[in-house]
């Protein structure tokens, strides 16, 4: 089930508990990701929270909104980088992006194979994407009050199985989110400490959210190789008798004396 985009705007611009992820989520992302000098940065689902930091040395940054979430103009007193897309076709030419974020995509999208598949058509040679979904064994993903408790949660085996499937290769993960999805002010306070100690105690688990670093896998060509054998040059009178020398007149009548 898609989350509306006002619901999600309102969540992490107007709430202190929607801004405390943002915050963490991004900051995880810079960890992992602290530059996109001359790139193209492409985001997915609601990914424009995300984005900021890439507006400033990036060669081109787009946020995609699929069709059924909706779309807002992002970023604000800027001009506009996202537009609104299909969620299995989106407005780009194959290969064209350098880093892609997934972020509130795949957990509610109805296709995520195609989804897959589109990605990887979009992500260039050598270039990284970042697969952002809820936790399975997080606390977040229990919780309907936040956007991560709709649609489909994920453990990081089910999730890198997933990519593999699809031609993508997991290269490294991390976990961020380790605040309770509570809006008490004593946990929003709590809230950078709850993130060191939980980097600290696990990569994987009791974090809100999973984020999974992966490249593209490019097959080989299948099947076996052979040499065509080089063809036998035949000479134009192959098969002719060879002509056989006569003598001369002169030559006979030098015998006959």
């Amino acid at each position: 089930m898609r989350v509306d985009v006002l619901d999600l705007r309102t969540f992490y611009y107007r709430t202190g508990l929607g801004r405390a992820a943002q915050r963490a989520i991004r900051g995880r992302l810079l960890d992992l990701w602290p530059e996109a000098k001359g790139q193209s940065v492409v985001g997915y689902g609601f990914a424009v929270p995300l984005l900021r930091p890439y507006l400033v040395d990036a060669r081109r940054v787009l946020g995609l909104m699929p069709a059924q979430q909706g779309v807002m103009p992002w970023p604000m007193g800027m001009p506009n980088v996202s537009l609104l897309c299909e969620e299995v076709i989106w407005p780009l030419s194959t290969g064209m992006a350098d880093k892609l974020i997934v972020h509130h995509g795949l957990e509610t999208s109805d296709h995520p194979a195609d989804l897959l598949d589109e990605c990887y058509r979009v992500l260039g040679p050598g270039g990284r994407a970042m697969f952002i979904v809820p936790n399975r064994a997080g606390l977040w993903a229990r919780s309907e009050r936040t956007p991560l408790g709709h649609g489909r949660p994920y453990s990081l085996t089910q999730l890198e199985a997933l990519l593999k499937r699809h031609g993508f290769m997991p290269e490294r993960h991390a976990a961020a989110l380790f605040q309770p999805p509570s809006h008490r002010r004593f946990w929003l306070r709590a809230g950078g400490l709850c993130e060191r100690v939980g980097q600290r105690l696990s990569n994987h688990y009791a974090g809100g959210v999973l984020m999974v670093e992966a490249g593209k896998q490019v097959f080989a060509p299948g099947g076996r190789l052979s040499v065509a054998e080089k063809p036998r040059m035949a000479p134009v009178l192959e098969g002719l008798h060879q002509p056989t020398r006569v003598a001369s007149p002169g030559h006979l009548r030098g015998r006959a004396h």
